[in-house]
């Protein structure tokens, strides 16, 4: 059964339908909630951020996309894998900004049912959860945090796909 977002929200409906969007925005916020925790550690905690077989993720996505090693980068290089840092540590600082916009809009107008807060959602997640899962695969480095990039964005379209705002509550007259 789908959901017209202004029935959900209708002060007379009942709990039971009351409650899917509560359980949609809860899990569009535990997903993005997960993209600045990840954003924090790739600012905060480069070298221990682990990815695939607990390497530490920037050093896995260098190696298996140059095929290089990233201590020879940094002892012939120190530049550029200093560059490559700040530059990976500002795609945590953009994942933080983006996730703490999102949860915003989620436990604002999204729970309102404000319809332009859906089409945000769904835009601006597929665009950043897509961009992170298209990253992870050219550079070969899917670990369990990247792993859990796909959950996320699983989590936001079955939230997203309940609380739609062009599907109609069928009306009784």
């Amino acid at each position: 059964m789908f959901y017209d977002m202004e029935e959900l929200y209708h002060p007379g409906n009942s709990a039971r339908i009351k409650s899917v969007p509560r359980f949609a925005w809860i899990l569009i916020l535990i997903a993005d909630a997960g993209f600045i925790a990840w954003g924090a550690m790739a600012a905060l905690a480069t070298d221990h951020l682990a990815g695939p077989g607990s390497t530490p993720i920037l050093v896995a996505e260098y190696e298996n996309f140059t095929g290089l090693s990233w201590i020879e980068l940094k002892t012939a290089s120190p530049k550029i894998a200093g560059f490559i840092t700040i530059l990976f540590r500002m795609y945590g600082t953009f994942n933080v900004v983006f996730g703490l916009l999102t949860v915003a809009i989620t436990v604002n107008a999204f729970r309102r049912g404000e319809r332009w807060a859906w089409w945000t959602l769904l835009v601006s997640n597929t665009i950043a959860f897509g961009s992170a899962i298209t990253f992870d695969r050219v550079v070969n480095a899917i670990g369990i945090f990247e792993m859990s990039e796909y959950l996320g964005i699983v989590m936001i379209y079955v939230a997203l796909f309940i609380t739609a705002p062009f599907r109609a509550v069928p009306r009784s007259f």
